[in-house]
């Protein structure tokens, strides 16, 4: 069964005996993102990495609030949110969705049926009211109120970074949901981080194209069941409701609630829920802020969005996280999306066996693929299609090596990189969007990118020398090394 909302997956970290709750008072300036900064790099390198989630329950200056942190943390908190026992079984439910097998039969037919019962039970379900609206306020409210954290010493403010924003597009009217942070700049305006590859800025400047001075309506919704709040930061396509894709996760529909000043829903479970507009003709200087690069993200004007009415939950946890120096949680959630979603990848690109993002890497800078290389030239090809990939464009280094070689094993993936390129034969560079966040492109969202053909070399490419073979001691002779081992006296 579905985890019903924040609460509910509170009481299944307890019991698994992944949570830790905070008793003594923190202060959400700067102290809370310290402690889950340190959380997050305990056990670096082991299989222990990641530390525990948090619930700070003494918040100083917020008497009886409560907020939850590094809820994604670890691989096993990101199995237990999804209900999994490997991240593998939610990729292989995405490749039987994705490459049904046509029925030849009529008993091949009736074998479909419950899988299409399965994905009709995905869409999302609306209801007429819900536990965020238990309190709801059109006046006499701040955003003040709720503890946001300052995270880091130079960032400008306050911010809510784990909002699901939902917007419409204005053209065709389906919903997209994002995760985007949230400046705050007084009791009732926040700064809307809409970079300029994300659905969220498409609707606004579709808008403002019709409209320039006009408004869209926004929702941004804090603190839902796991993988709802996931469903956010999740690559689906732009067609695909996020919503629906979070049902199909779930097992379950996401019960939405209809906002109180606007047509947009929400989930019905959420935590909190603030309801206004983004004023087309409004744009505001929004940052500095500490990103998950590891250094500040630079100020830039973005869009403001007015908070009209505030609906929450009586006594609502409030739910954040922090980014910055990796590995962080969201270094973890990053690590699933990868899994789950390779087959997505490879259903484009049959030849891609593995696929690696290493926390070092901060998802835009580095990306490891493993081919079976069939042909000339295969390698670069491979660069190129990953460039073409929705978020995957920012990709900054993209390395490709052969099938034999562990993408997830980063000592080996460097020792044969480097034993296998010649520096100017083998290394592209070309032209494309960035990353908002990459501060070292040459202009805000345009600069280079680095391919790196780390594949053997053929005669085909033009390598006239022959490729040496990579030392493997025998079978026979290692099977009679272990079979003594333990009376050597060594260690293994």
């Amino acid at each position: 069964m579905a985890y019903n909302d924040l609460r509910d997956w509170i009481n299944t970290l307890q019991k698994a005996g992944e949570l830790k709750r905070i008793t003594q008072e923190v202060d959400p300036i700067l102290e809370m993102a310290e402690i889950a900064d340190r959380v997050a790099k305990m056990g670096k390198g082991t299989s222990k990495a990641g530390g525990p989630a948090l619930l700070f329950e003494s918040v100083k200056g917020y008497p009886g609030a409560k907020v939850l942190m590094n809820q994604f943390g670890s691989e096993r908190r990101m199995r237990l949110a999804l209900e999994c026992d490997s991240l593998d079984e939610i990729a292989g439910r995405i490749e039987t969705l994705l490459k049904p097998q046509m029925p030849t039969g009529l008993m091949d037919k009736l074998k479909m049926l419950p899988m299409l019962a399965e994905v009709g039970s995905f869409f999302p379900k609306t209801v007429k009211t819900g536990p965020c609206k238990e309190v709801i306020r059109h006046e006499n409210f701040s955003l003040l109120e709720f503890p946001v954290l300052l995270c880091w010493p130079k960032d400008a403010g306050r911010f809510i970074t784990w909002p699901l924003v939902i917007t419409r597009n204005p053209e065709t009217g389906k919903r997209n949901v994002g995760v985007y942070r949230m400046q705050i700049y007084d009791e009732r305006t926040t700064g809307m981080h809409w970079q300029t590859q994300k659905h969220g800025a498409e609707h606004f400047r579709r808008a403002r194209a019709a409209k320039p001075d006009g408004r869209i309506d926004v929702a941004v919704a804090i603190g839902s069941d796991p993988v709802t709040c996931l469903s956010g930061i999740l690559p689906i396509p732009p067609d695909l409701d996020e919503m629906m894709f979070a049902g199909f996760l779930r097992r379950e529909p996401v019960e939405m609630v209809t906002c109180e000043t606007c047509d947009l829903e929400v989930p019905a479970n959420s935590e909190i829920v603030l309801e206004g507009y983004v004023d087309l003709a409004e744009m505001r200087t929004e940052g500095p802020f500490g990103d998950h690069t590891g250094f500040y993200s630079l100020e830039g004007e973005f869009p403001v969005f007015h908070v009209t009415c505030v609906t929450n939950r009586r006594d609502p946890i409030y739910l954040t996280t922090i980014v910055g120096p990796p590995p962080q949680e969201d270094f973890y959630m990053g690590h699933a999306v990868e899994r789950v979603f390779l087959p997505v990848m490879k259903m484009q690109y049959p030849e891609i066996v593995d696929v690696a993002m290493p926390a070092e890497g901060v998802f835009h800078n580095l990306m490891i693929v493993s081919i079976r290389k069939s042909y000339p030239g295969h390698a670069r090809k491979i660069m190129h299609a990953i460039w073409s990939l929705g978020q995957a464009m920012f990709t900054k280094v993209v390395v490709v090596v052969d099938h034999d070689v562990n993408v997830q094993n980063f000592s080996e993936v460097a020792w044969k990189t480097l034993c296998a390129i010649d520096p100017q034969r083998d290394v592209e560079f070309v032209m494309g969007p960035a990353d908002t966040l990459d501060h070292a492109s040459r202009i805000q969202d345009y600069g280079s990118k680095m391919g790196i053909d780390a594949t053997r070399k053929w005669e085909s490419e033009g390598f006239r020398r022959p490729w040496p073979d990579e030392i493997v001691m025998d079978a026979g002779t290692k099977s009679r090394i272990d079979s003594i081992w333990n009376t050597l006296g060594l260690k293994r």
